[in-house]
């Protein structure tokens, strides 16, 4: 039931952002004078709707994003009425339109950062000088597993503890290779049945080596066959690296942390294309990358295991992440995103102040319909490439805890 409720809630969560986000373009509008339309939660067909003055606010079919209809914003808006023209958006001046356009934008930044403030001043946000290298919490004996997935007893230190690794120790690197976290440590070792390794480790602030010889174990391993892997006899130290602010301290604390996620979704954009080959082969079977582009399905799911576990800062810190990815994937200077119509706005200007170099009247608005063609490609693809990660999504998820 935990589960299910972080489900609903994270896709609740998820309305209400794209909600925020249209009504950031809808209140900007209506701010300058500008006629909506139209305010709608999700696309297809109309599930229900009601109308306020001259704005029809509804709820459509698909819940997978939303929009606000200004009336004329652009020159080529077929449906403009004569009531409608004083009131269009294309007649409005350049800096008014741009708010408009990153009214959406600007919602999501701002959400993004009250989530975080919060979560600062009451579980804490994760220091972004603490040490999280790999720390060893203990050594143990190592145990084969059953056809149950059941661990055996055992007795012992186990391969670590005989070659004198302690808790505490930091882990640096194995056999000569950096070792950056537990899991790729694990990795590592269960190739290596019955090998003998060299474990490099700090401790006191110094490097130390330790020729440890790997058990062999008996493991359950994807498919639920046993097979022989190497084993270590250690288990990872879990470090709280959050801290708490005042009111004060928060704000710039904050906004550091911000700083810090939008240039890691920055790098996540960048690097999007080259993960959807990924996602198309986790459909044939492939193990699914944790840290691939997911959608409403995959995040929703992401959010019940988090609820599931009473991981509430990690539910709400990924909140603000979506916060802060659906700015900056809107920023994107081309058609349909927003950052692609004030792209069109800055030409226009960049444009006419030339021509008025050049002793030549303004132009007028942009021709819209010769975007058209990238609009329509970048459209297909958007839906194309959703698609596929949602059906990803369905048959292999990803799963923060196995």
């Amino acid at each position: 039931m935990a589960n299910v409720l972080g489900i609903v809630l994270f896709a609740l969560g998820i309305g209400i952002t794209v909600a925020l986000h249209e009504a950031g373009h809808m209140f900007t509008a209506r701010a300058f004078g500008m006629r909506v339309r139209r305010y709608f939660i999700g696309f297809g067909p109309r599930v229900a709707s009601f109308t306020r003055g001259h704005t029809e606010y509804g709820l459509a079919a698909l819940p997978v994003g939303g929009f606000c209809d200004i009336a004329g914003m652009t020159a080529q808006d077929e449906f403009l009425t004569e009531e409608e023209e004083p009131y269009a958006m294309y007649k409005k001046p350049a800096w008014q339109r741009i708010i408009v356009l990153a009214g959406g934008i600007t919602v999501n930044l701002l959400l993004g950062f009250i989530i975080l403030l919060i979560i600062a001043m009451t579980t804490g946000l994760p220091n972004p000088d603490a040490d999280v290298r790999p720390r060893v919490g203990e050594v143990s004996c190592t145990a084969n597993q059953n056809s149950a997935g059941d661990l055996e007893p055992c007795q012992g230190k186990g391969p670590a503890g005989e070659a004198g690794v302690e808790p505490g120790d930091i882990v640096l690197a194995l056999n000569g290779e950096t070792m950056d976290s537990f899991a790729q440590l694990r990795d590592t070792v269960m190739t290596h049945p019955g090998e003998t390794v060299t474990l490099t480790v700090e401790r006191d602030g110094a490097p130390r080596d330790f020729d440890i010889p790997l058990a062999t174990v008996t493991w359950l391993n994807a498919e639920g066959q046993l097979v022989e892997v190497g084993a270590i006899g250690m288990s990872n130290q879990v470090i709280d690296i959050r801290e708490t602010y005042s009111f004060v301290d928060a704000i710039p604390a904050t906004a550091r942390y911000s700083g810090n996620v939008l240039n890691a979704t920055v790098q996540g954009i960048a690097q999007f294309p080259a993960k959807i080959p990924g996602v198309v082969a986790s459909i044939f079977g492939q193990e699914r990358d944790v840290n691939g582009p997911m959608s409403v399905v995959g995040a929703s799911r992401v959010g019940g295991e988090l609820v599931e576990r009473s991981l509430w800062s990690s539910f709400f810190m990924m909140l603000a992440t979506l916060n802060f990815f659906l700015a900056l994937f809107n920023l994107i200077p081309l058609p349909p995103f927003d950052g692609g119509h004030i792209a069109v706005i800055i030409y226009e200007k960049i444009r006419d102040a030339l021509r008025r170099l050049m002793g030549k009247e303004p132009k007028g608005p942009a021709d819209y319909t010769k975007l058209m063609p990238i609009t329509y490609v970048l459209a297909f693809l958007l839906m194309a490439v959703g698609a596929l990660i949602m059906i990803a999504d369905v048959v292999n998820p990803i799963r923060l805890f196995g």
